[in-house]
């Protein structure tokens, strides 16, 4: 992978994914990896402030023995002072790899075109692969396996879901989705997750209510109803999500010994209710570190000189 952009999780293949997934695993158990990105740079180019997904990028390369630097909209001014073009040939001839996190993907695919160096989508509106990574990474700890596991999402069909459902689908996750009419994943989209899952033996399933998705899942997992740039429309979603709280009682009938995910941040009290963001079954911030590792993974994997 060497060299590779990672702009979508539907551009991997599924040995791409276990090799990610494994490396992962690795550098999180075992340590090490030190020296696989010394005097290696990477450039966070950040249109969307974020905690998890600058900390995680930016530790990761301090533990690989690299550089970070964060370069946030109002320093760069991409596509606005200086074209996306030319800020990514530029950052070309400074950088080994740039991580970036843009309100358009058309903006990410820009940056991909004309950069000689790797480029990582750390969120757009389209995709968001890193965290579907650390989803996967932390499915994979608690259950040893991935193929088989059955996995409700209870939401928007936004970038989260999207590069979830996708690596569902090349890992032979049973993925089971439920959002208001309107809100769920496009047609699109649907119709690339059902060809994946068929090829890698697992399934693809949309519900109406969260109660027919949540039932018989290993884990149940939901999201914002508005993120960072649809505040606008906060009145309209909220409207059309009620009803579709992960409750205590939704999450009863999930299996027993099923668990609770969220990729943070969280309205307590809207999509999930307190007890069980808190409560035991909830793997969110195991979730939030895993970020770290998957990250470290996906780094090394892209720009280390060294064999992994």
């Amino acid at each position: 992978m060497r060299g590779r952009d990672l702009l979508s999780i539907a551009e991997l293949s599924p040995d791409e994914m276990g090799l990610i997934l494994r490396t992962a695993l690795s550098l999180k158990r075992d340590g090490g990896g030190e020296d696989l990105l010394r005097g290696k740079t990477l450039a966070l180019l950040f249109e969307k402030p974020s905690l998890r997904t600058r900390v995680s990028f930016d530790v990761a390369m301090a533990e690989l023995g690299g550089h970070a630097i964060y370069l946030s909209q109002g320093e760069v001014g991409l596509g606005q002072r200086e074209s996306v073009a030319d800020v990514s040939r530029v950052l070309s001839r400074y950088v080994d790899v740039i991580a970036a996190r843009t309100y358009s993907h058309e903006t990410l695919l820009g940056l991909a075109r004309h950069a000689d160096v790797p480029v990582i989508n750390a969120l757009s509106d389209e995709e968001h692969p890193c965290q579907a990574m650390a989803d996967l990474l932390t499915v994979l700890e608690r259950f040893g396996a991935l193929r088989g596991v059955r996995l409700a999402f209870i939401g928007d069909g936004f970038n989260v879901a999207a590069s979830l459902a996708e690596g569902c689908a090349l890992t032979g996750v049973n993925f089971a989705m439920a959002s208001p009419d309107g809100y769920s994943l496009p047609e699109p989209t649907q119709r690339l997750i059902s060809e994946l899952a068929t090829a890698n033996g697992g399934t693809v399933e949309f519900f109406e209510t969260p109660a027919e998705a949540v039932r018989g899942a290993d884990v149940v997992y939901t999201d914002v109803w508005a993120s960072m740039g649809q505040e606008d429309s906060y009145a309209a979603r909220k409207e059309a999500f009620a009803g579709f709280a992960v409750t205590g009682e939704l999450m009863s009938l999930a299996k027993p010994g099923a668990i609770f995910m969220h990729d943070l941040p969280a309205h307590r009290g809207e999509e999930v209710m307190e007890d069980v963001i808190e409560g035991p079954q909830s793997v969110v911030f195991d979730q939030a570190e895993n970020r770290l590792h998957a990250q470290k993974a996906i780094l090394a994997l892209t720009t280390s000189d060294h064999e992994l």
